[in-house]
């Protein structure tokens, strides 16, 4: 398949999952607004998605688009997730830890320090 093609999949992919969260994520959202319900039920059924569709025989250009783009776009939870079910289906659970608990932590961290760096640029420290 040419680079074009695959990254026209990838783009309209992306594009579609993009959207399907924003919207389902204010759906969510405008009922229980002090929770992240919203993000909990996108990355849930983004997880059931790409769950689904991995084992199918799709073609290459519908791999690419519905799991790499619409998912990627959708949620990169899902992506996670499905690799570390690969991890923990090859008995791999060391790594399954590892990748568990460094994801969470990292990302936590990385979100922290994103917030630190974002108010230093700001200006301020609220």
């Amino acid at each position: 398949m040419e680079l074009t093609k695959r990254l026209l999949l990838l783009a309209l992919g992306g594009a579609l999952g993009t959207v399907a969260r924003y919207g389902l994520n204010g759906l969510v959202a405008q009922r229980m607004p002090t929770f992240p319900l919203g993000t909990l039920v996108v990355n849930f059924s983004g997880c059931f998605l790409i769950g689904l569709l991995a084992p199918l025989a799709l073609r290459p250009e519908w791999r690419l688009f519905l799991m790499v783009g619409f998912c990627g776009g959708y949620t990169t939870f899902s992506s996670f997730s499905l690799q570390t079910f690969d991890l923990a289906r090859d008995g791999e659970w060391l790594a399954v830890a590892v990748n568990v608990i460094g994801t969470n932590v990292l990302c936590l961290l990385g979100v922290y320090l994103g917030v630190v760096c974002g108010r230093l640029l700001h200006g301020g420290t609220s």
